[in-house]
This record gives C-alpha cells, structure tokens and sequence, in this order.
C-alpha cells in the first residue's frame, strides 16, 4: 500500500542519463513509496525496448541536425521529445502498481489547467480527440513503472520528420500522417508552458494518492551507479545492437501491436533470429526468437513452431 510520495525533477536534457535515472529510481523504489520522476530530453528520439531504430527512424538525418536516439526499458512505440515536451514516470513497487490512478494524475493535472482528458485504445490520452500523451510500461518483477510524454509546445515537424511509422500502423489508425493525430496542449491553452505543467502535475499527485510527500534530490543519489547505467545507453551495442543480414524479413500488425521478424540461415538451418515489436509485452521479442532458432528455413517448419504457441503471431 503506498504511504508515502516521492517527487524528483531532472534537470538535465540529456536522454541517456535521464534514462539512467529512471532505471536508478525503479531499482530504489521502496515498499510503500511511489516517485513521480519529471524530465526532459533534446532533440531526442526514443525508441521502445524491442523496436529497429533503423525502420523507425530516420537516423542519418537525425543524427546531422545533432539529434540523440535512445532505447528505453520498456516496450511501445518510438516518440520524439524536445525541450517542449515534458515526461513523466511513476515508479512503484509491482504489488502497488495502479494505471488507473496513475493515469488519473494526469487527467487531474490536466483538467486543472482547463483541459478535459481521455484515455484511448491501448497507451494514448486525447484532448478534443487528438494525442497528447503517449505512455509506455516496464516491470522487472519487483518493481514497475509507467511513464510517458505530455506535448506541451513540441516541434511537431520534427516529430514527423524523424519518425518512419510503418505502412501497417497508419492504415490501421486511418490516418495520412503523424503530424494530425497530436496535439500540443498550448494550442488548447496558450497560457500553458512546461514550468505550469510541472506544477499542476506535483498537484494532482499529492491531491490524488493524499500521501506525505517529499522532493529527492541528486545528493540522494549513487552517482556511480547512474553513470554506469548512462555510459550502457549511450553505447551504439544498446541502441543499435547486431546488425543481423537482411536475408528474409516479414511484418505484420496485429490488435496488440507490430511484429517484424529477420532471418538469417546457413545449411538450411535458421541460425541468426531478430523480433522487432511496439507490444507492451517486452518479454515477447525475446521469446519469438528463442523458438524460431534452429528451425528449417521453410514456411511449414516457422509457421508450425510459431502456431503451437503464438497463434496470434502465425495467423500472417
């Protein structure tokens, strides 16, 4: 049951130590506690734990107008953020983790600055119908986290540029571009800025959960631990890990998420196994390969492994 509140505001934009932090926090987290972590990076593409940076993202073009790409924990789908973006994480031990409350912090902190809010499908919350926040999760069996952005005043022709949604997702959401599904909450309220937005979000946390709540700082923090962490997420082997070859690749949308899957074979036998998936099952990229390693390079040999236990994911 949590009994006390945490509240840490980043004042660093860079993504891979933010990310440090986060993963810091959720490692801390103690019984009965929940933190609220605010940040921000710059000019930064976020890609979810199991995605292809490559087909998500236009990396070349992101990296000569001196952007940064990271890859989180959890899994979803890539998101830009800038410095009129603002993200927020809430991190709490697994048995007291709570979407409804924790999306209701949002909501609250939203509505008090005179914007109503709704949940969509499976990871949105709409403004007069249209995104503004996107949200993503990650358990690693003690704790959780939720997390995710608020568009405040972001660069939305840059969100277009450096992002490659696949074919598949923007036929199944029905529309013509990135661009038309969001909305920054400052073209529904002029008067909102980043600084408001981070206050009415400590507000509604402490009105919602009606806890003690204190503010952490860096002093109470291990350093060491968090550079080590940050020097992983800057690593090319973290974002970008083995390029395996390109010999047959597949995709496909389903209701719970994309799947791309790569193959490589040598003497018939599939030696080399890449998933690529925005599911909010993290765990299932991992398992997908696990199955398909060793198995013939033929249809009825993939597809039979897939069927016994992903039907789902064989049904293409």
């Amino acid at each position: 049951m949590i009994c006390r509140l945490g509240l840490y505001e980043s004042t660093c934009t860079d993504p891979h130590y933010n990310l440090a932090v986060e993963q810091y926090l959720l490692e801390s987290v103690e019984e009965g506690q929940c933190i609220l972590y605010l940040w921000q990076n710059e000019n930064t593409v976020v890609i979810g734990r199991n995605q292809n940076p490559w087909k998500e993202t236009r990396t070349t073009l992101l990296a000569q107008e001196g952007g940064h790409l990271a890859r989180r924990l959890s899994g979803g789908g890539a998101v830009f953020h800038d410095l009129g973006n603002l993200n927020f994480t809430f991190l709490v031990p697994q048995a007291d983790y709570d979407l409804s409350r924790q999306l209701s912090v949002i909501r609250e902190a939203v509505r008090s600055l005179g914007i109503p809010a709704e949940v969509s499908g499976r990871n949105d919350i709409l403004a007069q119908g249209r995104k503004f926040s996107g949200n993503a999760f990650y358990k690693n069996g003690k704790q959780a986290y939720h997390h995710g952005t608020i568009l405040v005043s972001a660069d939305t022709e840059k969100l277009s540029r450096y992002l490659t949604p696949s074919k598949a997702k923007l036929q199944a959401k029905g529309v013509d571009s990135v661009r038309s599904r969001v909305v920054n909450l400052k073209e529904l309220n002029p008067d909102i800025t980043i600084a408001s937005m981070k206050e009415a979000m400590a507000k509604a946390f402490a009105k919602v959960y009606d806890k003690p709540m204190t503010v952490i700082t860096d002093k109470d923090f291990d350093h060491e631990a968090i550079e080590a962490l940050r020097q992983r997420n800057a690593g090319w082997e973290w974002n970008y890990g083995q390029k395996l070859p390109f010999s047959a690749q597949w995709e496909a949308r389903f209701p719970w998420g994309e799947v791309q899957i790569t193959l490589s074979a040598e003497n018939g036998l599939i030696t080399g196994a890449k998933v690529y998936s925005d599911a909010m099952d993290w765990q299932l990229p991992g398992q997908l390969e696990a199955l398909l390693l060793g198995a013939r390079f033929e249809k009825d040999d993939i597809c039979s492994r897939l069927q016994k236990t992903y039907p789902d994911v064989a049904r293409w």
